[in-house]
């Protein structure tokens, strides 16, 4: 053989050999799709401005789940909501991704498209919503982490509210409408504030509500007579935390929010759970389930630590003395 032809034949075969590995690299990737509907794409990336991305992805990376390397992300964030979150949900479904992990409550969606591809998802109780059936022991395509510790939960928010707030009269509550028309959140609510004999005037958004309408929600519940608001968890109220505290303040109404970034915006108090902790413990059930384990196995972590956050600067601009032992059980006080 001629040398020119050894090199044609085998140099060839040598710059195919990396392209071919490549391939098979590319190929053997795992893909994980992010479900979170109310949060712009860009927040959803490892160097974004999100806390809680950055935390999810820095965990991931310390398991050896690295983006562009060995794991393909895809994302689903606000700007792909078109069409809302169930058509988004059916999108993912059918391009057939190895786990979905899932922020906020749209858990209860994905049960009705998929009883196969694994599905880690941060929402409220998963046994009373059908996904799970045990904490330990999932038993199906659904694991993650549950922020639901209970009814008591909103007992103990509106308690709060009233010890800052002792002359309250009817609460308003900000809410989701799929949560408050849900089996969980909207009853346990209602009980929460039956058990105070505290009347609710209740605005519903949805995800994806503009401005105008949050402005409409806390106008609403101040005409009903409201005197004071509780904001319910979800990503699409965190989204816009800082907006609820700005109405919520001009509307003179001390309101308890569920994180405490949004006392940091000038809330006035929150009685909140661990977001951090909760996005380590997903990112390492979707390592787990990217390394072959079964969901249905993975016990689902449920929240249990609470914190409050108390704004003075906030409660003197509505005319509010802390009580000093409310002072004194705060986690964290904005001065």
């Amino acid at each position: 053989m001629r040398r020119r032809d050894f090199i044609s034949l085998f140099g060839g075969a040598a710059v195919a050999w990396p392209l071919a590995a490549a391939a098979q690299q590319n190929t053997n990737k795992k893909r994980l799709a992010i479900f979170s509907p109310s949060e712009p794409s860009a927040d959803l990336y490892e160097n974004s401005e999100s806390k809680f991305s950055r935390t999810l992805f820095a965990e991931l990376r310390r398991l050896g789940q690295i983006e562009g390397k060995n794991v393909k992300v895809e994302r689903y964030g606000r700007e792909q909501n078109t069409s809302g979150p169930e058509a988004l949900a059916t999108e993912i479904v059918r391009s057939d991704p190895d786990v979905i992990w899932v922020v906020g409550p749209g858990a209860v969606i994905f049960k009705k498209l998929t009883s196969r591809i694994p599905i880690v998802a941060i929402t409220g109780d998963p046994v009373k919503q059908g996904i799970a059936d045990s904490l330990a022991h999932p038993g199906g395509n659904f694991t993650g982490v549950s922020v639901d510790a209970g009814p008591s939960l909103y007992g103990k928010r509106i308690a709060l509210l009233r010890e800052m707030f002792p002359t309250m009269s009817k609460l308003g509550c900000l809410i989701l409408g799929l949560q408050w028309n849900g089996p969980i959140t909207g009853p346990a609510i209602r009980a929460a504030a039956e058990t105070t004999g505290l009347p609710l005037a209740v605005s519903l958004l949805e995800i994806g509500t503009s401005e105008a309408g949050y402005r409409v929600a806390v106008e609403s519940i101040s005409r009903e007579g409201a005197d004071a608001v509780m904001v319910v968890e979800s990503p699409e109220l965190f989204q816009n935390a800082a907006l609820i505290a700005k109405l919520v303040g001009e509307a003179k109404l001390p309101t308890i929010f569920t994180h405490p970034e949004a006392v940091e915006a000038g809330g006035l108090m929150a009685y909140s759970f661990d977001l951090i902790e909760l996005y380590k413990r997903a990112a390492n059930t979707i390592d787990a389930i990217l390394r072959g384990a079964n969901p249905g196995d993975i016990p689902i972590y449920q929240v249990t630590k609470h914190e409050l956050s108390i704004n003075l600067k906030t409660a003197k601009q509505l005319g509010l003395s802390v009580p000093p032992a409310l002072l004194a059980s705060a986690d964290k006080v904005i001065e």
